[in-house]
């Protein structure tokens, strides 16, 4: 990846298309709202595939970020974040704690932040 310095920050040419990131929102991507995203849909993708293997297929999955805790005095750092995911489809409630053990363990994005964010994640079942 390259990214070119712009007049309000810097954009990049992805093969999706180009990413442009600035901290004014008016001009692309905050840097923390991508790394809120990564973390989110890391999660909810292992997530979907560990429900497919345990042969639960998820038919709706909505993921909120119910909280982002922020340290002012230490330059905004990203401390917690909770994500709360709602999911539809034939899932046993009783296997849920193995899934979501099942995706922290092998969601990239969570394990590389796991000594530096809290990361929180609950469920309900539609």
């Amino acid at each position: 990846m390259n990214f070119s310095m712009k007049e309000n920050g810097f954009s990049a040419n992805l093969p999706f298309g180009t990413l442009d990131v600035s901290g004014n929102e008016e001009y692309g991507f905050r840097p923390y709202q991508l790394l809120i995203t990564s973390i989110a849909v890391c999660s909810g993708g292992v997530m979907r595939k560990t429900l497919e293997k345990m042969r639960m297929p998820v038919t709706d999955m909505q993921i909120e970020v119910k909280e982002v805790v922020r340290n002012d005095k230490e330059a905004n750092r990203v401390e917690k974040v909770h994500l709360h995911f709602v999911l539809e489809g034939v899932i046993e409630e009783s296997r849920m704690p193995r899934v979501l053990e099942v995706t922290r363990r092998n969601c990239s994005m969570v394990r590389s932040v796991e000594a530096s964010i809290e990361v929180i994640e609950t469920y309900e079942l539609k």
